[in-house]
């Protein structure tokens, strides 16, 4: 079952990753950049994708969508 039905969902998140990862590439000066970027890269796509999982169960109109502080 995959996580998302539409692919731009997944696009959105590669692209997510792309950016971060040359944004922190091009102005990184220190020894060990690469490691930096790449966990900054993934931590930028995983919180878009939860960002997105977050608005895809709001557009489909669960009932259980109120705040759990009511």
């Amino acid at each position: 079952m995959p996580l998302f039905k539409n692919p731009k969902y997944y696009i959105l998140i590669l692209l997510t990753f792309v950016v971060v990862f040359l944004m922190g590439y091009i102005g990184n000066d220190e020894p060990d950049k690469l490691s930096r970027i790449l966990m900054n890269a993934v931590a930028g796509a995983v919180g878009m994708a939860v960002g997105l999982l977050i608005y895809k169960k709001r557009e489909n109109g669960d009932p259980d969508d109120h705040s759990p502080l009511d």
